[in-house]
């Protein structure tokens, strides 16, 4: 079970009304598989905050730095909740950023929302390149998805030729760039409020070739409803997928679609279903692009 505002020591929930004012009301969020306590806060000076937090022995506290790095350094005009403060306090890791509200991005067929995604894709792109910080590079975060798809091909594996073709043309190399990527885009990563588009929670943020975001949001798209040609004719909007490497591409869609095989097959039970269903959008879009 989550934490939850009541469950912090007394002296982090001391730290975050030292910086937001009096706490009137906690509101757990409990969308997500990331570990750790996410709320909304209702306060008397400040209104709304979004605040997460994590212990520091908690396998996922790497990615609370992360994102606490991101948010350090993500122009203060980027379409994203601003990190209003972050700190370590005995022993957890503490994000408060502005609360964004608004509802999941529809990127099925037809949504006027699929347009104002791809348009914010490519304002992050130009916005973030050259990166403005320091974040690891986008190779810490592919070394996962080798490490799963390794796994997959000791055993029995479905169309196992396609992705051995598929992989066997990937050079990692070629993700390479000076971009900032939030590197995990679906849709409820972006938040809809009155026509604006934000992108939330950078926990997954690397430095790479700035064509990396795309390739991430195309099996959402087929996932919504697209076919993989039509989801390749929508990201031609996005200048940075237009300069993409057609081996590399095809290489990084097969291994984030045998990341979720994977994580569909022995990851958590709550998050099999939906990754089984991301799994298929990303097998099809791979046989798409080895036809």
């Amino acid at each position: 079970m989550k934490p939850q505002w009541d469950d912090l020591p007394t002296n982090v929930r001391r730290t975050v009304e030292e910086q937001i004012g009096q706490v009137l009301k906690a509101e757990p969020v409990t969308k997500g598989l990331m570990p750790g306590l996410a709320a909304r806060l209702h306060t008397e000076n400040s209104g709304t905050v979004f605040l997460k937090a994590v212990s520091t022995a908690s396998p996922a506290a790497p990615l609370y730095e992360r994102e606490r790095r991101a948010g350090a350094v993500l122009p203060s005009d980027l379409p994203a909740p601003r990190l209003r403060w972050s700190g370590e306090v005995d022993g957890w890791i503490v994000l408060l950023h502005e609360y964004v509200d608004g509802r999941d991005a529809d990127l099925s067929p037809g949504s006027p929302d699929v347009p104002l995604v791809l348009d914010t894709l490519a304002v992050l792109n130009e916005a973030l390149t050259p990166c403005p910080g320091e974040v690891p590079e986008v190779a810490v975060n592919i070394a996962g998805l080798q490490a799963k798809a390794t796994s997959l091909l000791a055993g029995e594996l479905p169309d196992r030729a396609m992705y051995e073709t598929a992989l066997g043309r990937f050079d990692l190399d070629a993700l390479e760039g000076d971009t900032l990527l939030h590197y995990d885009l679906h849709p409820g990563n972006f938040r809809i409020d009155d026509g604006r588009t934000y992108v939330i929670d950078w926990a997954f943020a690397v430095r790479g070739a700035a064509w990396v975001d795309a390739v991430m949001l195309a099996p959402r798209l087929i996932e919504a409803g697209h076919t993989p040609e039509q989801a390749e004719v929508l990201l031609a909007r996005v200048p940075a997928w237009r300069s993409a490497p057609a081996d590399a591409v095809t290489g990084l869609a097969a291994l984030w679609t045998m990341f979720r095989l994977y994580k569909a097959r022995f990851g958590p039970l709550e998050g099999r279903d939906f990754r089984a269903r991301a799994a298929e959008a990303g097998r099809a879009w791979v046989r798409y692009r080895s036809a």
